[in-house]
């Protein structure tokens, strides 16, 4: 029988612990002894060793007896079994330790053909609850569909409401709550000053890919999704009595992000942790707390927990509102609430800089960055542009250059979007839209009702703006999201091609052969090798 739990034993007399270890069938059973203890603190150190399913553990023991080792259990949320053994005369205190969390006790001398009995009925109920356990994280996955997933990012973009949801959806959702995790590549405005638009594209998708790669290990319920260029969101399921926000397990899960992103795309990121558990419809406002904490916070590869459980920095809750309200003037080319937030922000600043100078100036310095990097993401800052304002950037150190660097920053903004003509914006949209639902089965029809035009107007501008079709287009950025695929991980071939909008790999090789030369499996074999690494 293959051996898929772990046991450990525990207790002080080293012929008792040897019977366990040679009279139980343990190989025959599909267990593994991976120690031996003779006291609660060497268990405590093998528990964080092995984590075993199941541990076996005497009563009585010098240093650190079985009570105090499960109430060390309890503390640490342990969610395997323990079996409690204890002589005759200390039969009342065994059975108060079932409070303490055991689930069984044996008494000495040691009955085995019990003592196994117990065991096997134990190890078939641990291997009943995974199954149940990972059935569940199954059926997180199928719902994790792009759909599913695409709701969850509505929400936490704040582009709808819980409410409006559909029932079935809501239903599934609604009492759920996370632990948010927020992902911020280090200097990314600067870094993607050298990246064309389609390398910071594929960058931004392969780093989505390790940093939900990078959790795997750890069997949790959890999304990642990009939330803007440069930055991550991880919302990891969680249980009213699962890990506290700062406790070592989720610091933890914050480390291996670290060092997926560091190890795979040779970049570092930086993450912020919301210290609350959050639900469902307060998943926005956490991630705006987060994301201002972390732009605010000097530094590199580093982890850092947001001060508090409010949705925003209260003392400074206004500014926050006219900071978003002056990106969403220059997004809609709207001048008279561009100016009425402009006047505001002077007002708010000026506040701050009568608290502390250096906090003002931290302030105006993330507004421009922010601002740089949501103009970039809609398209509205590119080439000559961003260059310009980068270089009155460079040279502010005070609140006022700051402020004629925002000055710029807005010009420029309200300029591209002047001499964008409405069928480049329409062609910006519809690339965005396309790029985000690639494993969707996409259709013209899909992406004019999206735009809200005509289909046949739809295909006529997208082959003016772009010099392919649309399914020229759509057929080319599947592949090379599926190249990317092919050479960041080892997901099979079947996997790749629903995850790039091919449900069946025979046609999916087929498109692949096409336009590559090479099936999947060949690409793969050819260039995963000798290839350059994608970051």
């Amino acid at each position: 029988m293959r051996m898929d739990l772990k046991a450990l034993l525990v207790d002080d007399e080293i012929n008792i612990m040897r019977n366990l270890q040679t009279v139980i069938p343990w190989e025959a059973l599909g267990i593994e002894v991976v120690g031996l203890a003779l006291n609660g603190v060497k268990a405590l150190e093998l528990i964080e060793e092995h984590d075993p399913d199941l541990i076996l553990s005497d009563i009585r023991m010098p240093v650190m007896d079985g009570i105090e080792l499960l109430k060390r259990l309890q503390e640490r949320q342990y969610e395997g079994e323990v079996i409690m053994l204890t002589g005759f005369q200390e039969f009342d205190y065994a059975r108060s330790a079932v409070k303490y969390g055991a689930k069984d006790y044996i008494l000495k001398p040691i009955d085995y053909e019990e003592l196994e009995s117990v065991v096997g009925r134990l190890a078939q109920q641990i291997r009943e609850r995974r199954n149940t356990k990972l059935q569940e994280q199954r059926k997180w996955k199928e719902m994790s569909t792009l759909a599913h997933e695409k709701m969850l990012y509505d929400v936490l973009m704040d582009y709808t409401t819980v409410g409006s949801l559909p029932d079935d959806e809501h239903g599934q959702l609604d009492q759920s709550v996370y632990t948010l995790l927020v992902a911020d590549l280090d200097g990314y405005s600067q870094l993607a000053r050298r990246w064309e638009e389609g390398e910071r594209k594929l960058r931004n998708f392969a780093i989505r890919n390790v940093l939900q790669d990078a959790l795997q290990p750890y069997r949790l319920v959890y999304a990642v999704m990009q939330t803007r260029e440069g930055e991550w969101c991880v919302l990891i399921q969680r249980e009213a009595s699962g890990p506290q926000a700062a406790s070592d397990e989720v610091r933890r899960w914050c480390a291996a992000l670290l060092h997926a992103v560091e190890q795979y795309a040779k970049l570092t990121i930086s993450v912020g942790i919301y210290p609350c558990p959050v639900p469902l419809e307060s998943l926005a406002a956490a991630r705006i707390s987060v994301q201002r904490a972390l732009q605010l916070s000097p530094g590199e590869r580093q982890v850092l927990l947001a001060d508090d459980c409010r949705p925003a920095d209260e003392a400074n809750t206004p500014l926050w509102g006219v900071i978003d309200q002056l990106a969403t003037g220059m997004k809609q080319g709207d001048r008279e609430s561009i100016e009425q937030a402009i006047g505001d922000l002077h007002a708010g600043i000026r506040a701050v800089l009568g608290q502390s100078v250096l906090r003002g100036e931290q302030m105006m310095h993330f507004l421009v960055l922010h601002l740089m990097r949501e103009m970039r993401d809609v398209g509205m800052l590119t080439g000559e542009r961003e260059e310009a304002v980068w270089a009155k950037l460079e040279k502010s150190v005070s609140v006022k250059g700051l402020f004629d660097t925002l000055d710029s920053l807005i010009d420029e903004c309200l300029s591209a979007r002047t001499v964008k003509k409405t069928g480049e914006v329409l062609m910006m949209s519809a690339k965005d839209y396309i790029d985000r639902h690639l494993s969707d089965d996409l259709g013209v029809e899909q992406l004019a009702d999206h735009l809200g035009i005509s289909c046949s107007y739809f295909s006529l501008l997208f082959k003016q703006q772009n010099g392919e079709t649309f399914v020229e287009h759509v057929t080319r950025r599947r592949v090379e999201r599926a190249k990317s695929l092919l050479l960041a991980g080892d997901k099979s071939i079947t996997q790749i091609g629903k995850e790039v909008g091919y449900a069946e790999r025979r046609y999916f090789t087929k498109v692949f052969l096409k336009q590559v030369g090479q099936t999947p499996s060949e690409f793969r074999e050819r260039s995963g090798a000798e290839a350059e690494p994608l970051l």
